[in-house]
């Protein structure tokens, strides 16, 4: 009975651990990445503004040959926007679609990841005085309080900041060289 009576202290120690901490970490996730394109920001802004452009460059498009695209709206721009669909569940399907467009300096995404959510995404084009143009690219998502959620957080944070970095190298060719 003693055995009992500890092993239930313990796992109910372990549990209010795993929701205190799970209430400590953030309730959101916010991932960003930068790289030097020696490049104006002019050259770079219609690859990250024309969703079309953006799949030749993006770490995603290489990896999901499977995966099926759509376009609506515009080619560029506001209201230019992107569906994909893959029998591949760590694809899934979804949209993400340009809601807003400063040229040559911004461009603003609203992704829709279906039940799991959406986020925001955004490209900032800074051009440095030593000639090369800074380009920013950052991810949002409120996770709430979802405690799974913000444990999944601390993964997704690494993993989506690697495809950034991929996805920063290969459109700093992209721009830099006319291929990938």
């Amino acid at each position: 009975m003693n055995f009992v009576r500890t092993a239930a202290i313990v796992m109910g120690t372990l549990f209010g651990l795993f929701i205190l901490v799970g209430l400590l970490l953030p309730g959101q996730m916010q991932v960003e990445r930068s790289v030097e394109i020696s490049t104006a920001p002019e050259a770079i802004f219609p690859l990250v503004d024309d969703l079309r452009a953006f799949n030749r460059w993006s770490p995603w498009a290489k990896d999901t040959s499977n995966t099926r695209y759509s376009f609506e709206g515009p080619e560029a721009g506001v209201g230019a926007r992107m569906t994909w669909s893959s029998d591949d569940p760590e694809v899934g399907a979804g949209s993400q679609e340009i809601i807003r467009s400063r040229q040559p300096e911004q461009v603003v995404f609203l992704l829709d990841f279906g039940p799991q959510g959406s986020a925001d995404a955004r490209f900032d084009l800074e051009p440095l005085d030593s000639g090369p143009t800074r380009v920013t690219w950052s991810f949002g998502y409120q996770i709430g309080n979802d405690l799974i959620g913000r444990y999944m957080g601390l993964l997704m944070k690494g993993l989506v900041g690697d495809k950034y970095e991929e996805g920063l190298d290969r459109l700093k060719r992209l721009a830099e060289t006319g291929a990938v």
